[in-house]
């Protein structure tokens, strides 16, 4: 099992020293090493990451300022010379919370923590695995799949429709197909649908909910493979 990781750490010594230790596990893949959370949190806007090993104390955009942006967390492993963060990291559930400098025996213990948590999360019931966590006027909610209708892109914003309700997120069409199941599919580059929400298809459009939405001719074949047509 691998999983792939970025490092956010403004000290050079203790990202070095961070870097070392992940290429030392066999389990972690280092995608990216960042000075700075502005730049980490651009970069996961089209590359989503399993694990973050990120540090609190930065310039600029801070390690939990940068939590409060993300529209998912994956698993975090905050990493801090001081301890009145501890709280802080238990609001925000983190899997881990390592004091610097960082020893080789503790570092293993959190990427145990992790393995196991990602583990879990793999032999899940299908129930569990049928439903999104939305960041909406700064709290998550709980989105079940089913009820989603389809989303729209806005630029750096999504829009989420529901049967009833419509969620505005800071996300990415790409980091939304990573998280959804196999009901949905992007039609569009500005739309994903939920397949069982069609009500009908013509030429190069479809309708959800008395929205037109556009096909592209590139999305269109593997729609029409993912639909039972007679």
């Amino acid at each position: 099992m691998s999983l792939t990781c970025i490092i956010v750490e403004d000290e050079l010594m203790a990202r070095r020293s961070l870097q070392r230790l992940c290429e030392q596990h066999g389990s972690l893949e280092v995608l990216a090493v960042f000075d700075n959370a502005t730049d980490a949190l651009a970069f996961m806007a089209d590359q989503p990451v399993d694990l973050i090993w990120l540090d609190v104390e930065m310039p600029g955009l801070s390690g939990l300022e940068l939590l409060e942006q993300l529209p998912s967390i994956p698993y975090v492993v905050l990493t801090t010379s001081k301890t009145e963060y501890a709280y802080d990291a238990f609001q925000y559930q983190v899997t881990d919370y390592l004091k610097k400098p960082i020893t080789m025996p503790r570092f293993k213990i959190a990427v145990e923590k992790v393995l196991e948590l990602h583990a879990h999360s793999k032999t899940s019931t299908p129930a569990a695995q049928k439903e999104i966590y939305i960041k909406t006027d700064g709290r998550y909610i709980r989105l079940p799949f089913d009820n989603i209708s389809y989303i729209e892109n806005t630029g750096d914003y999504v829009k989420i429709y529901t049967n009833t309700q419509t969620h505005i997120v800071y996300s990415t069409m790409k980091y939304l197909e990573e998280k959804l199941g196999m009901q949905f599919l992007r039609v569009h580059r500005s739309y994903i649908v939920h397949l069982d929400k069609i009500v009908d298809i013509e030429e190069n459009t479809l309708v959800i909910s008395n929205k037109v939405i556009p096909i592209s001719r590139a999305n269109k074949p593997e729609l029409m493979n993912r639909l039972n047509l007679l």
